[in-house]
Parts: C-alpha cells; sequence; structure tokens
C-alpha cells in the first residue's frame, strides 16, 4: 500500500496537506483553551467552539465547490488566508481586556467558515495521480489512516504545546499550520494541475444531482451515527465504572479500530462491488454497535468499540471511491466533502439525542437504536446505479486529470 507514496508527485503534496489538516485536528481544543483562558468562562469557550464547529460542517460544500471552480491553488491559499487571520485574530483577542462574547463567536464562525478543504483536494491529487481501481483503493486508504492518526496525535501535540507555553501560542501554531501546508501542497505540480473548471460550471455536473449520490449519503448517515454514539457512549460507560480518566483511552481504542480498518482495506484484494462493499460495511459497523452494548466490562467495552471502528474509515474510503465513480471530474471535490459531510451531520444528530437516551436509560440503549437504524440505512445502496457504471468507472485503468 506504500507504494503509492513513491508515484511521481506524491509525497511531495501529501506530506504538506498532512501539516496544512493537523490545524482543523489543533484548532477546536486550541480555540477552547484560548477563549476559556481570555473571558474566564467556560461556557463561552463552548459557544465560541459551537460556532466554529457549525459554521465549518454548514460551509464545508460549497468552498469544495469554490476549489472545483477556481483550482486549489486560487481557492485554498485564499481560504487558508483567512482562517489563519481567524486564529491570529483569536490570539490577539484574548490577550485583550474588556473584549465583548460577540466578537469571540464571530472570529471563531468566520474561522470554521475559511477552513480550506485539504482533505478533499488531496483526494482530487490522489485521483489525477493514480489508476482507477486498486491503485486509487490503496490511496484513498493511506489518506483515510493518516487523517485518523491526524485527529488522535493532534489533540495531544496541541496540548503539549499549550502546556508549555500558553493557549494563545496554540492559536499561533495552528494559524502557522495551516497557511504553511497549504502552500507548500498548492505549489506542488500535482496541485498546480487541478486549475478547475472556470465560470460557474454545468448544474448538471453537481454532486446532489447526481442519480443514486444522494442515496449513499443517506447510508453514511448511519455510519456517523453509530460514531457520534460511540463518542458519547465511551465516558458514560467510564463513568458508569467509576473511571473516568478511561474515556480517553477507550475513545483511542474506538480510533485505533479504525486506523487498524483502513489499512486492511487498503491490503485486501477487494473483487465485490462497490455498492456491496459499502452494504456490508454498514451493516457489520451496525451489527457490532449492537455487539458492543451487551459488554460490561471496561476491558470487554474497549475491545467492542476497536470493533466498531474497524468499520469506520473503510466506510468513508468506499464513499469516497463511489464519488470518484458517480460525479463527474468538475464536481468530485465537493462530492467528496459531502461524504465527510454526511458522517458528521450524523454524528452530530446522533450525539445530541444519545445524550437523552443514555442520561434516561443508559448507553447500551443508544447503541441499539443506533446500531438498528444504522442497519435500516444500509438497505438504501444503489446497488443497480452503481452496477451498471462500476466496470467503467471503478475497475478500468483510466486515469481522472482535471484541466
Amino acid at each position: 500500500m506504500l507504494a503509492v507514496l513513491l508515484l511521481p508527485g506524491a509525497l511531495r503534496a501529501f506530506l504538506p496537506a498532512l501539516i496544512g489538516r493537523s490545524a482543523l485536528a489543533m484548532g477546536g481544543l486550541a480555540l477552547l483553551l484560548a477563549i476559556q483562558e481570555g473571558t474566564g468562562s467556560y461556557a463561552q469557550a463552548g459557544f465560541a467552539t459551537a460556532a466554529f464547529g457549525i459554521a465549518n460542517v454548514i460551509a464545508a460544500p460549497w468552498r469544495a465547490r469554490a476549489v472545483d471552480r477556481f483550482g486549489q491553488r486560487t481557492a485554498l491559499t485564499t481560504m487558508a488566508s483567512g482562517q489563519a487571520t481567524g486564529f491570529i485574530a483569536l490570539a490577539l483577542l484574548t490577550e485583550a481586556e474588556g473584549v465583548a462574547a460577540f466578537w469571540f463567536l464571530v472570529l471563531s464562525a468566520a474561522v470554521g467558515l475559511s477552513a480550506p478543504p485539504l482533505g478533499a483536494a488531496m483526494r482530487m491529487v490522489w485521483a489525477s495521480i493514480t489508476t482507477a481501481g486498486d491503485q486509487r483503493t490503496k490511496a484513498f486508504s493511506i489518506d483515510a489512516v493518516c487523517e485518523e492518526l491526524l485527529f488522535v496525535g493532534g489533540p495531544v501535540i496541541i496540548t503539549a504545546i499549550i502546556v508549555a507555553s500558553s493557549p494563545g501560542v496554540g492559536l499561533w501554531v495552528t494559524a502557522a499550520a495551516v497557511l504553511g501546508g497549504t502552500a507548500a501542497m498548492t505549489s506542488s505540480a500535482s496541485s498546480r494541475a487541478l486549475r478547475g473548471r472556470g465560470g460557474s460550471g454545468a448544474r448538471g455536473d453537481r454532486p446532489l444531482r447526481q442519480p443514486g449520490f444522494v442515496r449513499v449519503l443517506i447510508v453514511l448517515l448511519g455510519v456517523g451515527g453509530v460514531l457520534g454514539v460511540a463518542e458519547i457512549a465511551a465516558p458514560a460507560v467510564a463513568a458508569q465504572h467509576d473511571a473516568v480518566a478511561a474515556s480517553g483511552w477507550l475513545l483511542a481504542a474506538f480510533a485505533a479500530g479504525s486506523a487498524i480498518g483502513g489499512l486492511l482495506y487498503g491490503q485486501l484484494d477487494l473483487k465485490g462491488g462497490i455498492g456491496g462493499r459499502l452494504f456490508v460495511l454498514c451493516v457489520s459497523m451496525g451489527l457490532a454497535a449492537v455487539l458492543v452494548s451487551q459488554l460490561d466490562t471496561l476491558a470487554l467495552f474497549a475491545a467492542g468499540l476497536a470493533l466498531v471502528g474497524l468499520f469506520l474509515a473503510p466506510s468513508l474510503i468506499t464513499g469516497y471511491l463511489i464519488a470518484d465513480t458517480l460525479v463527474p471530474v468538475s464536481g468530485r471535490t465537493e462530492a467528496s466533502t459531502w461524504i465527510n459531510t454526511s458522517v458528521n451531520l450524523g454524528a452530530s444528530l446522533a450525539s445530541a439525542v444519545a445524550g437523552i437516551v443514555i442520561e434516561r436509560s443508559g448507553a447500551w440503549l443508544a447503541l441499539v437504536l443506533m446500531g438498528v437504524i444504522a442497519l435500516a440505512l444500509a438497505s438504501v445502496v444503489p446497488f443497480a446505479r452503481l452496477h451498471t457504471i462500476e466496470p467503467t468507472a471503478d475497475r478500468a485503468p483510466d486515469r481522472c486529470a482535471q484541466d
């Protein structure tokens, strides 16, 4: 699988893209701690962090559409400059006296709105330098695994930086990561070649207008739902066992399972149709959620969460491959972003409901309900649509290039 990193132009774009993407893994925590220290209020910090997250999710498809239209270098560097400016402005505000809470909310939302879609952009680079089929699957797999590791290591790194200096410095470091990583990625030849379609583009190229694509997003809502419930259930179960400190280890087990799943997915020689793969993965994740709900001890629960996580990264990778299959080249950055948006939306909705269910009936019921919902949503996979286009789009040795 690592052989894809040796493809011409791969590492030159991928390594700085990871640096830029680390800003999202670090930014939320850096923002929370900096605003809390500056205002002395966890409530204000929480509202600002929520504004950052909501703005990021809402604007994601439109930012990706801008990349498809104007090209990676123009769109990504503009967004990265805006986000870095926002992080720096927040760092300066937290050191000022008497700043109204309104401005923290506004700047936090602006930072979320301007986040460059480096993950989706990097997947377009992978698509442009790999052949469709096994090679592209390996590229998307290693990309997904590294992204998982970023979100495991990012909070640890930024916490160490903040402890050694201050929360404000954490925001400066995050700004440097997004600006420097984006500039280095977009200066690579493989990224510069993705110049965008120009103009407004054909409306028929939009991902949501492609037959079957919305059904894929509905399926992935279930995947996100299981993710969201797991993230709430882990600390709840730890608290139930009077071991709150174990919450981090439980979530780490979940993330480790996802990373292992992504590695295995990239190594396996998968012959089945891509629609069947998505169905099996989503059904397996739903069943695993139901299974883990019945595990009593912390050790078994951690193992169960790792099992659930095993299907997360492969489900995302399959979603990216389906986006690459269903959507014309001119809309694929947006399509890849919609895959993430669907999973994030499912996670957010499930987290909100899971909190209520867990408080009243326990974590086991929240996991069972979401597992059953994921199983039901898996039935929406557009098998017929994917089967009709898969022979030419998923296995043919053509290259995906964008002028």
